[in-house]
C-alpha cells in the first residue's frame, strides 16, 4: 500500500476500520508521510535521510471512558486488532468528565497547501539545491552548516457519526548558519515554503554569506533601552508566545497575559497598537493550512487581534459548553498584517538603532506579562545616521512582546518566516521598535 493516500483512498480504509467498533462512539485518525533531508556542517554534506511513517490512531469511548490505541500496520488482522485494544482500554479507563463526545459531519474549506514540485522532490533536487548553497560558502573561504527537508503527507479523520476530513500538504525548510573562517563572524538565515519552486537557496544563502562577512570585528555597546529593528526571524520568536497564549480557559482561570482579576479576561480590550493586526486564514495563499483542527472543528478566516483589539480566544467544546458561548478551535495558522516599509528604508530612518537578525533561547521570565528573556545571534549591526555603521557583540534582552507592539514605530511587508524556537511557520513583517531592553551582553558569536 502506498504511504500517501489519496482522498478516497484514505477515506476507504477508515471505513474499513470503523466496521470493525463495537463502542458507543469511535473515532479514527490517519497520518501518512514521506520526509527526505540533507544535512551539512563544515561545507561538506554529513547526513542525508528518508523518514516513512503511517499511523491509524483509534478512540473508543463507552459513555464518558475513553481509551486510545494506535498502530503502522494496516492489514485486516492488525486493524481489528488495534481496535478491540482501544475498546479495552476504554472500559478500564476512569470517566473522563471533559470528553464531549464526537463531533457531527463538517463543512470544510478546500485545503491548499499540496503542491507537486515539493512532493516530486528527490535526493538529487536536494543535493542540487545545497550545492547552490555551498559553492557560495566555499567561494568566499566561509564555513556553512545547514539543513534542508522537504515532507509530503496527509491526515485524514472519520467518526462513528458520519465525519469525514482529509488534508494533503507539502513543505519544504532550508536553515543555514554561515561563519568567518576564524570564528569571529556569523550570518544566519531560515526560509519555508509549501513549493519548492519558490525555494531559492542561493539567494538565501547570499543573505547569510553577506551577514557573516559583515559581523567580524564586533564592537561592544552598553546594555541598556535602544531602538531596533527586527527582521521577521527575529520577531516572530517573541510574537508567537501571545499565539501560543490566546486560550479562554487559560484566560478565565487566571493563568495568563489575557487574564484579569476576578475571573475575567480582556478580551474587546485594546492591549497593543492599533496597527497590530493578527488573524487566521487557512487558505491564505502564501501560508495555507488544514481546513481542519485535531478534534475535526471547522476552521475559517477569524480575527484574533484588530486594530490592536482582543477579539477573539480559544474555546474547546468542553470550554464552551461550560461557558455557553460558541466553541472557537486554536488557530492551525497566524498572520500579522503589515505595513509598506522595507528594511533599508527603516535603517534609513533611524538615527541611533540597532539591527537585530535572530534572536534565540527564549525562557518565560513572567507569564502575566509575558516577559521574555532571550539571547541574539548570527549578525547583530549598530545602525547610526541612517547606515549600518558596524557589527556589535550580541546581547541577553529582557522584553515582553506586548510592550514591544505598544512601542510600534514602523511596520514593513508581512512575509513567510519559520520560528527557529518552534519550526512552526507564520506571516511577520519586519518592525521598528523604540526602547527595546538589552540587559547585558554576551560573548556567544
Amino acid at each position: 500500500m502506498s504511504v500517501i493516500l489519496t482522498e478516497a483512498e484514505a477515506k476507504a480504509l477508515l471505513q474499513k476500520v470503523l466496521k470493525y467498533s463495537k463502542a458507543d462512539e469511535c473515532e479514527v485518525n490517519l497520518l501518512g508521510e514521506l520526509r527526505g533531508n540533507l544535512r551539512y556542517a563544515r561545507n561538506e554534506v554529513s547526513t542525508s535521510g528518508l523518514l516513512i511513517n503511517q499511523n491509524l490512531s483509534v478512540q473508543s469511548s463507552f459513555g464518558k471512558k475513553v481509551g486510545v490505541a494506535t498502530i503502522d500496520e494496516f492489514d485486516d488482522a492488525s486493524i481489528e486488532k488495534v481496535v478491540r485494544r482501544s475498546e479495552e482500554l476504554a472500559k478500564l479507563a476512569p470517566e473522563n468528565p471533559e470528553y464531549m463526545g464526537v463531533l457531527e459531519p463538517q463543512t470544510y474549506l478546500k485545503g491548499s497547501g499540496y503542491f507537486e514540485s515539493t512532493a516530486k522532490m528527490t535526493p538529487e533536487s536536494r543535493a542540487d539545491a545545497v550545492a547552490k548553497s555551498l559553492g557560495l560558502s566555499k567561494g568566499q573561504n566561509l564555513q556553512a552548516a545547514g539543513f534542508l527537508e522537504n515532507r509530503n503527507g496527509y491526515t485524514a479523520m472519520i467518526n462513528s457519526k458520519g465525519l469525514f476530513a482529509y488534508y494533503a500538504n507539502t513543505n519544504v525548510n532550508f536553515s543555514l548558519t554561515v561563519r568567518t573562517d576564524d570564528g569571529t563572524g556569523s550570518g544566519y538565515v531560515i526560509k519555508g515554503y509549501n513549493d519548492f519552486n519558490k525555494l531559492d537557496t542561493a539567494k538565501a544563502s547570499s543573505i547569510a554569506v553577506q551577514k557573516s562577512l559583515g559581523s567580524k570585528g564586533a564592537k561592544a555597546l552598553e546594555p541598556g533601552k535602544y531602538t531596533v529593528i527586527l527582521e521577521p526571524t527575529a520577531a516572530v520568536v517573541l510574537l508567537e508566545n501571545i499565539y501560543f497564549d490566546m486560550d479562554a480557559r487559560g484566560a478565565d482561570e487566571g493563568r495568563t497575559f489575557f487574564s484579569k482579576p476576578g475571573g475575567k479576561t480582556k478580551l474587546g480590550e485594546k492591549i497593543v497598537d492599533e496597527r497590530v493586526t493578527f488573524y487566521s486564514d487557512p487558505q491564505h495563499p502564501d501560508l495555507p493550512a488544514s481546513p481542519w483542527s485535531g478534534d475535526g472543528q471547522a476552521q475559517g478566516k477569524t480575527k484574533w487581534i484588530e486594530k490592536g483589539v482582543v477579539k477573539n480566544l480559544s474555546y474547546s467544546r468542553y470550554w464552551a459548553a461550560q461557558k455557553g458561548v460558541k466553541p472557537l478551535p486554536g488557530p492551525n495558522n497566524m498572520i500579522m498584517e503589515g505595513g509598506t516599509a522595507t528594511l533599508e528604508e527603516m535603517i534609513k530612518s533611524t538615527k541611533r538603532g540597532i539591527l537585530v537578525t535572530k534572536l534565540w533561547y527564549i525562557r518565560p521570565v513572567d507569564p502575566q506579562t509575558l516577559l521574555l528573556t532571550g539571547l541574539t545571534r548570527d549578525g547583530t549591526f549598530y545602525i547610526e545616521d541612517g547606515k549600518i555603521k558596524h557589527p556589535i557583540k550580541n546581547f541577553r534582552f529582557n522584553e515582553s512582546p506586548i510592550i514591544m507592539l505598544n512601542n510600534l514605530e514602523t511596520l514593513g511587508v508581512s512575509e513567510r518566516v519559520v520560528s527557529t524556537e518552534s519550526d512552526q511557520s507564520y506571516m511577520v513583517p519586519p518592525m521598528k521598535i523604540r526602547e527595546f531592553t538589552f540587559s547585558s551582553l554576551s560573548d556567544a558569536v
